[in-house]
């Protein structure tokens, strides 16, 4: 087996690359370990909900467990999103050193870790309410398709915002065991940022999609991107304020989350749509994000 170098969009000094044991490696690659923005960007609708769903301070534990499944689920996705596009990952620069196109891993060894990993999640996912489960299951479909949007719909960032964001309902759901209007709210509303920090990121690789015939909302809006970006921003906040009064929660969220809205507001006027290491910057800037809707919510909850 053979090692990748450095995955062009991984941190120079992320800790994969520094630390991790060689034979591990590939594996801590291919569930981009190396890349943690994908996991902050799935677990800030868990925690975001799981601070909805709290009459004070959230529960620690169930944001640990949403934590560690984050990570865990995160990888599985990548893995087998991986396995779907080996062959077109090997045609774009900025993936072709995954380490299946790359020869690191071979698709048997994919296939077996992929496994692996879902078992994992699986146990956490037991471990929730009822209601969690079955929202859980009830993700398979979405989760199964998404790799083969890119193929056929110029917005499969769409199908990405609806998996990606799932942790906004079952997140509530895990405290409360049932759904109410605002854990949806948020869910709705978080769609449209997916589709917008997913539309950002997906110009580092227009030219060579559109080379390959690969679809995505970067290339369908191309120079019209930021006029859209105020849209799906805009979608996201009316979902943000909409779910904040829907679930009662107090005013200092409001004041917060402005803040987050000031932050989408600076990523629409700072982009340069044909400079890939901007589009990078303000793609991963989004953890950043999340952390002001998180203590918004908690600031919401505990202050009133």
């Amino acid at each position: 087996m053979k090692d990748t170098s450095r995955i062009a969009d991984a941190p120079p000094a992320n800790w994969v690359d520094l630390y991790a044991p060689a034979f591990a490696r590939p594996y801590m690659k291919l569930a981009r370990l190396d890349r943690p923005i994908g996991t902050w960007l799935l677990l800030w609708p868990c925690w975001w909900s799981i601070a909805l769903a709290a009459d004070g301070v959230p529960d620690i534990g169930m944001m640990v467990l949403f934590g560690i499944g984050a990570v865990v689920m995160r990888g599985a996705g990548c893995t087998y999103n991986d396995i779907v596009d080996r062959d077109i990952d090997g045609l774009v620069e900025r993936t072709r050193l995954r380490p299946i196109p790359s020869g690191a891993v071979s698709l048997t060894q994919a296939f077996i870790f992929l496994g692996l990993q879902l078992l994992v999640g699986l146990v956490i996912l037991l471990s929730l309410s009822g209601t969690a489960i079955a929202l859980g299951f009830a993700s398979v479909v979405l989760i199964a398709i998404y790799p083969w949007m890119k193929r056929i719909t110029y917005w499969p960032q769409i199908v990405l915002g609806l998996v990606f964001n799932w942790g906004a309902l079952m997140g509530y759901a895990a405290v409360r065991d049932r759904l109410d209007v605002a854990p949806v709210l948020l869910y709705l509303g978080a769609i449209f940022w997916t589709i917008g920090y997913d539309t950002i990121y997906a110009h580092q690789d227009k030219d060579d999609d559109a080379l390959i015939g690969v679809k995505s909302s970067a290339l369908k809006l191309g120079a019209d991107t930021p006029k859209w970006l105020w849209r799906f921003y805009g979608a996201m906040m009316i979902g943000l304020c909409a779910a904040g009064i829907a679930g009662g929660i107090g005013a200092a969220y409001f004041v917060i989350v402005a803040g987050a809205g000031a932050h989408l507001a600076w990523q629409i006027m700072t982009l340069d749509i044909d400079d890939d290491a901007r589009c990078l910057k303000l793609f991963r800037s989004n953890r950043d994000f999340g952390l002001i809707v998180f203590v918004a919510m908690v600031a919401g909850r505990m202050l009133g």
